[in-house]
């Protein structure tokens, strides 16, 4: 059951961070006014968490 949980909090994490990345770099203006639009710094904040996520999916798939 543990696993489950940390493969799905990865997966969420992977899309928050493309999101984020999206938003930052303004190829995803939505809502249009959010203030992550144009932000390079969200798109920052998005790769490290889109990594992290990517981590816990690793993480959640090797443990028995």
């Amino acid at each position: 059951m543990g696993r489950i949980i940390i493969v799905a909090i990865g997966i969420l994490a992977i899309v928050f961070g493309l999101i984020w990345i999206g938003q930052g770099t303004g190829y995803f203006p939505y809502p249009a006014s959010s203030f992550m639009i144009a932000q390079p710094r969200w798109a920052v904040y998005g790769a490290i968490l889109a990594i992290c996520g990517f981590g816990l999916i690793l993480s959640g798939r090797r443990r028995k």
